[in-house]
């Protein structure tokens, strides 16, 4: 059996061009103490998940987001599956409503996060932003 022709596997350059798993203006929280930073911040609890918020002291410009789902979301193919939900909603409501210099994490809740119906989570994560934003400059 031949190998197939070049042309019929297409270019390297194609496969990078998958959108990013948040977004182009949007950086992701890695390290521990920035998500307990972020945890002293401001809170606001929906039914679908918490969002924890704080403005940086540092004068970037960049929004950074980050995601967790405990044990008590279920097991590990829960979690994950909660993580892409909330993941998805951010890449859709962030650009539009975040501000940059801000740390924002989205904690998944049992159940909840899972099951809600996601146009009812886009409506949840604006109204967090707004009430978490609320009376700040």
């Amino acid at each position: 059996m031949t190998p197939p022709k070049v042309s019929d596997i297409g270019t390297p350059a194609e496969a990078s061009e998958a959108p990013p798993a948040v977004s182009v203006c949007l950086e992701t929280l890695k390290n521990r103490p920035d998500f307990l930073r972020t945890a002293q911040g401001r809170r606001q609890g929906t039914g679908s998940f918490l969002v924890q918020a704080r403005a940086r002291e540092d004068g970037a410009a960049v929004v950074r987001i980050g995601f967790t789902a405990s044990k008590k979301i279920g097991n590990a193919v829960a979690r994950n599956r909660a993580k892409r939900r909330l993941r998805a909603l951010a890449r859709e409501i962030l650009p539009s409503h975040a501000r940059a210099g801000w740390d924002y994490v989205i904690v998944a809740k049992p159940e909840a996060t899972i099951s809600r119906v996601f146009a009812d989570m886009r409506a949840d994560l604006i109204s967090a932003l707004v009430s978490v934003h609320r009376g700040r400059s």
